[in-house]
């Protein structure tokens, strides 16, 4: 039985006639089994396009990370391999349109069948995913996931893509990657976004195998198969935006579902143990000084089951001090978002060959990643640029920086560090809920309601 807690921090205080809120909500699990038997399924879906028979070792590495997956596979874990090239093709199992049970023996037959694997045709990534979406549909398994392997981009009408995506929804989660440089950041962030997944460049083809069996591993320790954050508002009161924040920014706003006439439910997919922060911004009616109210109600729902309910407040005041002063975590995500969007914004600019604008925008990314303690972005950031002065972030572009520096940093722009206090002082939270309630048990009727 998984166990959840779900915080928000905020500052409650607003100034008269003040009309918006913004909190963190932080969502934590810890126990819980992990899946087992016929609860979940994988597909992994393998790029075998034309050219991924160059280098010849990049072929030869697929296969092997393929294999490593299916080894790291729970016994009982129904699976599939997919080829992708023109068009989606069935490589394990050979028999029907279903999913193998995982056992030593169809593990060994998968593995034969990979080997097979040859490199030809183009790149159609649209069959490929309804051709995953056909075989979880095969099976009632609560986990559904898959692992995307490419090294190009897609050929097809960019509107098949949307539309596979459109039906795949909501369907099973994809984790996509990269090998080499000639793949396209945006399709795949695109997808994995889409597809509550991640996406990550793989730099050389040795590197797959690992990489496979990390995320295989982390599928397998999924205890929730379905998790979700609802946000209530009152009358007259509306969702500005929900956005994940840590551990990867990903907006999750368009991707809402109306509960009814004043809530929505945002997709979290499936969960092990692990904390995610989300910042909820939401927006009310003026008010005078002295009024008190609800402005919003933050419920987690774990497998169609109420699993914790925290209050958004907001208090109105003349005290301009307290009005004023922004929580310690709403500062720290709001500045983690915008060093997001600037590494993409400066890349961008970098591709058009506007020089300038990416210079003010990787400057700009690189004081914020300095600020905040982002050591892992600042890294990558020094690959593309010269930070000149940390204080202010000015930069130079490097004259020569290598592909593979310039994909990395786009695929882990979104990937942030977690709130911390000044050097030298302690974090103060202005205010904190919290509820702590384990799946399956309904928290006490009208928790987390105005008092």
């Amino acid at each position: 039985m998984s166990e959840f807690t779900l915080d928000v921090f905020q500052n409650e205080y607003v100034a008269d006639g003040a009309t918006t809120m913004d909190a963190i909500v932080t969502v934590g699990t810890r126990g819980g089994t992990p899946v087992t038997g016929g609860e979940a399924a994988e597909v992994l879906i393998i790029d075998t396009s034309g050219s991924m028979g160059t280098p010849p070792g990049r072929i030869l590495a697929a296969r092997q990370a393929a294999g490593e997956a299916i080894d790291g596979l729970s016994d009982g874990v129904l699976f599939a391999v997919v080829a992708g090239a023109d068009r989606a093709r069935m490589v394990f199992p050979t028999w029907g349109l279903g999913l193998a049970v995982a056992d030593a023996g169809s593990r060994a037959a998968a593995k034969d069948a990979i080997r097979q694997l040859r490199p030809g045709g183009g790149t159609a990534m649209s069959t490929w995913l309804l051709a995953a979406r056909d075989l979880f549909l095969s099976s009632p398994t609560a986990f559904r996931h898959a692992i995307l392997l490419t090294d190009g981009d897609n050929w097809e009408d960019p509107r098949l893509l949307d539309e596979a995506l459109r039906l795949c929804g909501g369907e099973f989660q994809v984790d996509c990657r990269g090998v080499g440089t000639d793949w396209v950041v945006s399709e795949l962030r695109t997808i994995a976004s889409a597809l509550l997944g991640s996406v990550d460049i793989i730099p050389e083809p040795e590197q797959m195998a690992a990489e496979f069996r990390r995320i295989i591993d982390q599928a397998m320790h999924r205890a929730v198969a379905q998790v979700g954050l609802r946000v209530w508002c009152p009358q007259g009161g509306t969702v500005n935006f929900v956005r994940q924040v840590a551990p990867d920014v990903e907006d999750l706003t368009a991707k809402a579902q109306p509960v009814d006439a004043r809530t929505l439910e945002f997709p979290l997919g499936a969960w092990g143990t692990e904390s995610r922060d989300y910042h909820v911004s939401v927006s009310v009616p003026p008010n005078d000084v002295g009024v008190e109210m609800l402005a919003a109600r933050v419920s987690l729902v774990a497998d169609g089951e109420v699993a914790g309910k925290a209050p958004v407040r907001m208090v109105w005041t003349d005290d301009e001090s307290a009005s004023t002063r922004i929580n310690a975590s709403v500062a720290h995500y709001t500045g983690q978002a915008e060093l997001s969007a600037s590494i993409q914004e400066g890349l961008d600019a970098l591709k058009a060959g506007d020089e300038r604008t990416a210079t003010i925008k990787l400057g700009r990314a690189s004081k914020l990643a300095v600020e905040s303690g982002n050591e892992g972005t600042v890294r990558l950031l020094r690959k593309v640029v010269d930070i000149r002065d940390e204080r202010t972030g000015t930069v130079r572009l490097k004259r020569h920086v290598a592909k593979v520096d310039e994909m990395a940093l786009d695929t882990r722009s979104t990937r942030t560090v977690r709130v911390r206090a000044p050097r030298g002082e302690p974090m103060t939270l202005d205010t904190r809920s919290t509820r702590t309630v384990r799946v399956g048990v309904s928290p006490t009727e009208g928790e987390g309601e105005a008092s």
